[in-house]
Formats: structure tokens, sequence, C-alpha cells
């Protein structure tokens, strides 16, 4: 009798939490295995040039292991047209890494990503061994001729595990959002 009582109650417990799961929206994670980071968002540190400013936001080193600073703006009328941001040449060019000032290799070639409807590629720079510098990751992604640039400071973060997230965080609504509105685009409803 009692273990049928637990299993009753036990039934009952499950079906709260799974009924609770339905009304509040608790979903599985739109990236499986990607740390979910806690940005916080901060004031353009760089001086106007001719893109102008961005967003900027920071990361605790508690919430992502080092001191992340991730940098993005809109560069209107600077992608090639034609294939976008498709290969680490065009990456390069576009790229915003030369704000940060800092000594780094590429840690191999770039991976193609999807922001919103938008593709590009994402990079990892490492610090040179034995030398001071800083672990960096830049990301570009287009829209036709316009292109978004986000490039992050990770100190000694690890790439491997921040580059994910960066471009997770870079996929998040309000962001997709504002890259929209920051490319002038008007409202069209798309399957991204």
């Amino acid at each position: 009798m009692r273990t049928v009582l637990a299993l009753a109650i036990a039934a009952i417990g499950l079906g709260i939490i799974a009924v609770s799961a339905a009304v509040f929206g608790v979903r599985a994670p739109v990236h499986p295995g990607v740390v979910d980071l806690a940005w916080t968002e901060a004031k353009w540190p760089f001086p106007i040039d001719q893109w102008g400013i961005g967003r900027a936001f920071a990361c605790a080193p508690e919430d992502c292991g080092a001191k992340v600073d991730l940098y993005v703006r809109p560069k209107i009328g600077f992608c090639n047209c034609a294939t976008g941001v498709s290969d680490d040449a065009e990456l390069e060019r576009v790229a915003d890494v030369e704000l940060l000032r800092v000594r780094s290799r590429p840690a191999g070639p770039g991976r193609p990503i999807k922001v919103g409807w938008m593709r590009g590629l994402s990079r990892s720079y490492l610090a040179p061994e034995g030398a001071a510098g800083e672990n960096v990751v830049s990301v570009a992604y287009n829209d036709q001729c316009d292109v978004v640039v986000a490039v992050a400071r990770l100190g000694s973060g690890d790439p491997a595990v921040l580059e994910p997230a960066i471009v997770a965080f870079l996929n998040t609504n309000p962001m997709v959002l504002w890259a929209k509105a920051e490319l002038g685009l008007e409202f069209i409803k798309r399957e991204w």
C-alpha cells in the first residue's frame, strides 16, 4: 500500500512539473551544450570612426571563466555583395579585431554560422605562445552588402567554450531584432 501511495505522489509531482513547464514556457536550450553567459550592456569604449558606434557587452569572470568583452556593430555597404562573409579573407577584411589592439594568431579556419536569417563566419584567435596577448573571437554575418561584425576579447578564456556561446547570444531575439533595425530592414516574416 505504501509503495502504491509513493508512486501515486511521485506521478502527481511529475505531472505538476510537466504542466508548469508547459504553462511557463520552459524549453530545451536552442543550442544544446552551449554555455549560457550572463551579458551586461556597457558603454562603447572606442572613438567614433567611419562605422560609428555599436553595442558593448561584458561578462564577468564568475559567469564566463574570464572577463569577456563583446563589441557588435553594423557596417553598411561594406560586405562582398556577391558572396557575403564566406571565407577567411572576407572575415579578416570586415572584422573589428584591430579595435582591440591585441596580439593573437588564428586558431584555425573560420566556421560557418547562422545568425537569424544571415550567414557568415566565426573565427577564434589565440594569444601567441610565450608572449603577452589575449584570446579573441571574431564574428561577421551579412544581409546582402551589409554586414554585422562582432569581436570579443576573451583574455585567457577558452575560445572553444566561449565562441559558441557568443554566437548563441548574437542569435537571441533582442540581438537579431537590433541587427534588423540597424541594417534598416523592414519587418519581413522569415523562417529562420
